[in-house]
């Protein structure tokens, strides 16, 4: 009886270990891999800024070559980080406001915004992971 007992408390253990070394070491890349970012638009970005980025006219603003996607990558990872009111973008105003989505991780939010800056006919540059990081050691 006891060696049942053991023998099953060993294997607990030892499968316990083995899940915490697979999800704990395994480190994420902090480089945008090609179209990694499109399920995290679909989730937290489709419902307001459409399926093919054109936002919704008054509402939210689309992500099609405006200033705010393929300018200075700091500012749009501000907008992630702390969310955004009352914009004007390219001479239209926007009235609902984008919460902080500051719970994602730098990883996803690179993956998300690189995404983003090479989707809908944007040609802008990836962002990493590093470049959120700074900007979120800001907040």
């Amino acid at each position: 009886m006891k060696y049942i007992i053991s023998l099953s408390l060993l294997t607990f253990f030892l499968s316990s270990a083995m899940i915490q070394k697979n999800t704990i070491t395994k480190p994420q890349p902090s480089v945008y891999q090609p179209d990694s970012g499109k399920i995290i638009y679909e989730t937290y970005c489709l419902a307001c800024h459409q399926e093919d980025g054109s936002g919704v006219p008054n509402m939210n603003p689309p992500l099609i070559k405006t200033d705010w996607v393929l300018g200075d990558s700091t500012r749009l990872i501000n907008v992630i980080l702390k969310g955004l009111k009352n914009t004007e973008i390219n001479g239209d105003s926007y009235s609902n406001e984008m919460p902080s989505h500051d719970f994602l991780t730098d990883y996803q939010i690179a993956e998300v915004l690189t995404y983003v800056r090479k989707s809908f006919g944007n040609q802008a540059g990836p962002i990493s992971s590093e470049d959120v990081k700074k900007q979120r050691a800001k907040k």
